[in-house]
């Protein structure tokens, strides 16, 4: 998709955040403090017991808020009432982010998964970003999640995030063969991205740039957060997710 162009710019991971200042991630004062520098916003998805998505990180709210529990157990509603720990904000409603940033600066949504491949939280994600009349393009790891959004908006800009998936603990319900397609982006082929988010950890590798060299694929990576990450990322990527630093 040429109009991609867009997302050849520095992107702020989860806004311009800093906790010793009040200012967390994903919260209206971190992507007010990015929309300020004028940079391009990366923020993340969780499903609500609704499948309403909320903006959130983490699958549970023990880190980041007064509260503990899986965010999946609670209503939109519920959630977006619950203080963010050390700061002034509120879980944010994807409404309320949309509102918020209103197309004065790109939008990247990274969709956490339910890997259940039912297809309610993609679609209600769809539908609210149908009308918004800013940049905004979408991006999981699940690539049936992508596939969703192939099928229910096949003209919003969608990505496929992958990494070397070698931490067994963080990704303890894979298989070795979805490791395997999943770092050698085989699973493109259910999720036919329109661009690629690499771990800057696992770059350079040859899946990412036969995407980007013979297949036209918008290489983006994250989360760069050193000086010799951001001299990789200039080398082998189109854009950097960025924290911590200034790009």
């Amino acid at each position: 998709m040429s109009e991609l162009y867009w997302l050849r710019r520095p992107i702020a991971h989860r806004g311009l955040h800093h906790a010793s200042r009040g200012i967390i991630e994903n919260s209206a004062s971190s992507i007010a403090a990015a929309m300020g520098r004028g940079y391009a916003v990366e923020v993340d998805l969780q499903c609500a017991a609704d499948r309403v998505p909320v903006v959130f990180h983490d699958e549970t709210l023990d880190r980041l808020t007064p509260e503990s529990g899986p965010v999946a157990a609670r209503t939109a509603e519920a959630l977006t009432a619950i203080p963010l720990r050390g700061s002034k904000d509120r879980i944010l409603s994807l409404p309320a982010l949309l509102d918020l940033v209103n197309g004065h600066v790109p939008l990247l949504i990274e969709v956490k998964s339910t890997w259940t491949r039912e297809g309610k939280y993609e679609a209600n994600v769809a539908l609210l970003l149908a009308s918004y009349p800013g940049p905004v393009a979408v991006m999981s790891f699940d690539p049936y999640c992508v596939a969703a959004f192939k099928e229910m908006a096949p003209a919003l800009p969608r990505g496929l995030i992958s990494e070397r998936f070698s931490d067994r603990d963080y990704w303890p319900d894979l298989t070795l063969w979805q490791r395997f397609a999943m770092r050698n982006l085989l699973t493109s082929a259910i999720a036919r991205p329109h661009f690629i988010a690499y771990d800057i950890r696992a770059l350079p590798a040859l899946a990412p740039f036969i995407a980007q060299t013979l297949f036209g694929l918008p290489l983006l990576t994250w989360t760069v957060r050193t000086k010799e990450e951001r001299e990789r990322a200039l080398r082998y990527a189109d854009a950097m997710i960025f924290e911590g630093l200034t790009p």
